[in-house]
């Protein structure tokens, strides 16, 4: 390999934000200045949706405002010091959802997104031109331009939209399964399965498996880009100790009958020596028992310390992942 290593993360939430702050912070400890020609993020758009007439995009805004620095780190989405009267104002005409607050400056950003797509942009074209604003370090891009949003379906057959699920109901209704529907029509955004081609290392990012990597995974073409790169193909396990490090991973997991534990999500992910995905799998120093089982499943174990607390932290695990892919 001569230059920068070329490497591609899948990712969405928070733990994808982290992590992919880490994957950056960890090229520049290298002395690589052009972060963004040597790392491209793939980003679950399984999360959006039209609300108050706006497009929301919170897994893209979410990585977008860490990457800038301008991300509200204490609630984990949303912009730093932001207020919210615009969001007082609709919930006095009755617009919107009562429990899903928008900044005022983060409506500046569904705004302006929503005036490019109507005017005939694609969501890919909509990211590019929203990176011009901040210098990211990345080259961010969705995973399809076709909107496929997660809709949870109830055991009783109801369905919600993932964010009324998650927020509003805060997992709390036991789901049966998750749907995009329309995702077997999507095909992967323009350039997607062009990085992991070309790739030197694909990171899955430690996010939530089912509804941030799992829809990523879900749109044709992605999957079998992955299991035909010539890249190594590195995970990061988001289960420490046998418990999800935020969120309600465990609710997703439990609905499609995985374990809450790191090899439990290795072996839902499989090995590319079967029919599966993963060369490597990080699990966290909590977990070190388990390496055998993962190894036994046909992918390499390593153990590494997994906690994300603070930026020199995410760096090391960052180095530790592109470390179990040689580069």
């Amino acid at each position: 390999m001569t230059g920068p290593p070329r490497i591609v993360v899948l990712a969405g939430g928070v733990g994808g934000s982290r992590f992919v702050l880490g994957v950056r912070a960890a090229l520049r400890a290298r002395g690589i200045h052009d972060t963004a020609a040597a790392l491209t993020v793939v980003v679950n758009t399984g999360d959006d949706l039209w609300l108050s007439g706006v497009r929301l995009q919170p897994d893209v805004d979410s990585i977008t405002y860490a990457l800038a620095g301008v991300n509200d780190t204490e609630r984990g989405w949303g912009r730093s010091g932001d207020s919210e009267r615009v969001n007082h104002e609709l919930q006095e005409w009755g617009a919107g959802w009562p429990w899903f607050t928008l900044g005022d400056l983060d409506l500046g950003t569904h705004l302006a997104r929503t005036g490019w797509l109507r005017e005939g942009l694609t969501p890919t074209q909509v990211i590019e031109r929203m990176s011009r604003r901040w210098p990211l370090g990345v080259r961010l891009v969705p995973m399809t331009d076709v909107e496929v949003d997660t809709i949870v379906v109830l055991e009783d057959g109801t369905r919600l939209h993932f964010q009324e699920w998650w927020t509003r109901h805060r997992a709390t209704l036991a789901p049966a399964g998750f749907d995009n529907p329309g995702i077997e029509r999507a095909r992967p955004a323009p350039g997607v399965t062009e990085a992991i081609a070309e790739a030197d290392v694909v990171l899955l990012a430690p996010s939530n498996p089912v509804v941030s990597i799992g829809p990523i995974l879900a749109v044709p073409g992605v999957r079998d880009a992955l299991r035909s790169t010539p890249a190594a193909v590195v995970g990061v396990s988001p289960i420490i100790g046998g418990k999800v490090v935020r969120g309600m991973a465990d609710v997703c997991l439990t609905a499609i009958g995985v374990e809450t534990s790191a090899a439990a999500v290795a072996a839902h992910y499989g090995a590319r020596a079967g029919d599966g995905l993963l060369d490597a799998w990080l699990i966290a120093e909590e977990d070190d028992a388990l390496a055998a089982e993962v190894a036994g499943r046909g992918i390499r174990s390593l153990v590494a310390p997994l906690w994300m607390t603070d930026a020199a932290r995410s760096a090391a695990l960052a180095e530790a992942a592109l470390g179990a892919a040689g580069v």
